[in-house]
């Protein structure tokens, strides 16, 4: 069992410290938009997600209903529960329901890439030793952010706020280049949250509608324009 546990740590140390920089940013953002250094740590700590806290952290600043964040959350996160049915099919037999639903609370994109490309069936300690330094990296790079942005003029939180979107970029651009339906997808999001943005009526909608509405028409176009075969459906899973 503790060689298990200290193998999935070796195999999250990687994922852990690209987490730091990224959370780091959120940090920065959670402190800039009123929330308290602990209040960015709870958040982290609890959801442990990029995508979900960054709208998250939009909709409680623009003041949205608890529906508006539960729908946003749905449309955003609901990637995790195909990723954990697959992922369940990995799991060492005799596992049982409490130790699943602990796994499925820290799979990650990325921690669920690393853990499907095992050739071994998937055990609880390996998983949760997978799992420690991600959490760890992304829980402190929060409070590191947060406690940074509170001793930083408000010029350069200012300036560091800018590293969201070039995180974005750095993750979608690149995608892009050699993916033209995700190309074709992202410039679709884009026209459909510029539209909800300056248009009238449309721009009275909340932000958190909004997002879930552009989520959904933009990926719904491109599963209609861009439907994946069977075949290849069968085999990613």
């Amino acid at each position: 069992m503790r060689r298990n546990y200290l193998r999935g740590v070796r195999h999250g140390i990687p994922i852990g410290i690209g987490y730091f920089s990224v959370s780091f940013t959120f940090g920065i953002l959670a402190l800039k938009y009123g929330l308290s250094v602990f209040q960015a740590g709870l958040i982290s700590l609890t959801n442990v997600t990029s995508a979900g806290q960054f709208a998250g952290l939009t909709v409680i600043v623009t003041g949205a209903t608890l529906l508006e964040m539960v729908l946003t959350q749905l449309v955003i996160n609901s990637r995790y529960a195909l990723m954990s049915l697959a992922l369940g099919q990995k799991l060492a037999p005799g596992t049982n329901t409490f130790c699943r639903c602990v796994i499925a609370f820290s799979n990650t994109d990325e921690i669920f890439a690393v853990a499907m490309s095992s050739p071994v069936p998937l055990t609880t300690s390996y998983m949760l030793g997978l799992s420690t330094i991600p959490i760890l990296g992304w829980v402190s790079g929060t409070i590191c952010g947060a406690v940074a942005s509170s001793l930083l003029p408000a010029n350069v939180q200012s300036a560091l706020g800018v590293a969201l979107y070039g995180m974005f970029i750095a993750i979608v651009v690149p995608q892009t280049e050699s993916n033209r339906k995700l190309l074709f997808v992202t410039i679709l999001a884009l026209i459909f949250s510029s539209i909800f943005y300056w248009l009238p009526v449309l721009k009275d909608i909340s932000t958190g509608l909004a997002i879930v509405i552009c989520t959904v028409l933009a990926a719904g176009i491109g599963a209609i324009f861009f439907p994946v075969p069977e075949s290849e459906g069968g085999s990613a899973s």
